[in-house]
């Protein structure tokens, strides 16, 4: 999209606008992979479900049968017709699964896998770049790990975050928008989340880029990065895997660190995630900063616990932003709930509880939502 400005000389000045796409966590092992065409061996590694089509049982055992297998863009559901709908110039997920038939895996209780024969459930929603910063991408190890990135560039999407070595996974992923400029995703993961120090990327085994720290030193390393690669018209966007799972909370230290990687390190969108539910939104220097955005694509349909913070319901998150300054022009938000291991349109009841989420953990932020009548939710800040 674009915008005509006036300039003193009447001189029309095109202001090329970019619309990105990003959203909440994305699984799309155990359960998910389960239902597709070519699952992987369901046997788990986990003290209380050892057969990943267990996942698929407890869903149906929530909200009725599932008919499997399922067609590859089954799991994305509604989200197929919204994002044609938005047209964003750039699609971003944090995907929190490896690819990779490997059987050797990281003893931590939880590990998810999809088979390399299921891709297409990831590129049925034509997926721009996967973040890879996580507690779960090494979940079967460094081989899983290179298996995934190698089925994942084969399939054409970019990722930012993990990689063979150190400057592998520290190099940014960079999304060319005709017309406009460029995206430019960087990726991090922070030890908050439930990443090992072992699992950070270094000069000669692979693993993800690993924060050390939210100290000022660790946002100038930022900046010098972004430094050699940010051209004019170039939108930043930092994927952050940081946090717990629950609580609205957001840590001192966080807000510091991502208003610090706006003044300091030319980030123009701080896509925070960990958090299973969706947390509190801000705009600070005109850039936009989301928390935490909740889960979009799990199997944690059957699994009780915690229901009062509503994990299955999540956004999409559509920023439109001016690319040749990095302002936050406007954010729209679909509502959406997870149910019968898809994602389906949010009702209006729905949407008007995370519309109440976003306004009550908005006030100490300076921003609040209205709904639509499409049960659409657009961020406000600043009078706006």
């Amino acid at each position: 999209m674009e915008a005509l400005t006036v300039t003193s000389d009447s001189t029309r000045k095109i202001k090329p606008l970019v619309t990105l796409s990003f959203c909440g966590d994305v699984m799309t092992g155990r359960g998910i992979d389960q239902l597709l065409p070519h699952p992987s061996d369901p046997r788990l590694h986990e003290p209380y479900v050892r057969d990943a089509r267990d996942y698929v049982g407890l869903a149906e055992q929530r909200n009725g049968p599932i008919h499997k297998p399922v067609d590859f863009a089954y799991i994305w559901g509604d989200a197929l017709a919204e994002l044609q709908r938005q047209a964003p110039d750039a699609r971003i997920i944090n995907l929190e699964t490896a690819i990779t038939t490997s059987e050797d895996y990281c003893p931590k209780g939880i590990n998810y896998r999809m088979h390399p024969g299921n891709m297409p459930g990831l590129t049925a929603a034509a997926i721009d770049c996967c973040a890879l910063a996580n507690n779960h991408v090494l979940d079967w190890l460094q081989v899983g790990l290179e298996e995934t990135l190698a089925v994942l560039t084969k399939a054409g999407i970019r990722t930012a975050g993990a990689g063979r070595t150190l400057q592998e996974a520290q190099a940014p992923a960079i999304i060319k928008v005709p017309d406009k400029g460029r995206v430019v995703v960087v990726a991090f993961g922070a030890e908050t989340s439930g990443i090992g120090r072992d699992w950070a990327a270094t000069a000669e085994r692979s693993g993800i880029n690993l924060l050390p720290d939210l100290s000022a030193a660790t946002v100038r390393r930022i900046a010098d990065q972004v430094r050699r690669v940010k051209k004019s018209n170039d939108i930043v966007v930092a994927s952050l895997h940081w946090g717990g799972n629950w609580g609205y909370h957001i840590a001192r230290e966080q807000r510091e660190f991502a208003h610090a990687l706006i003044d300091g390190a030319a980030i123009d969108v701080v896509h925070g995630h960990s958090s299973h539910h969706v947390k509190g939104i801000e705009v600070y220097q005109d850039r936009l900063i989301v928390y935490g955005c909740g889960d979009f694509l799990t199997d944690y349909e059957g699994i009780g616990g915690n229901e009062e913070y509503r994990d299955d319901l999540g956004l999409m998150y559509f920023p439109t932003v001016d690319a040749a300054s990095g302002r936050l022009q406007r954010l729209v938000m679909t509502p959406t709930r997870l149910k019968h291991l898809r994602i389906n349109s949010a009702t209006r009841q729905e949407a008007q509880w995370l519309a109440e989420a976003l306004n009550q953990e908005g006030k100490s932020l300076g921003t609040r939502v209205t709904l639509d009548a499409d049960s659409h939710l657009s961020l406000h800040w600043n009078g706006r």
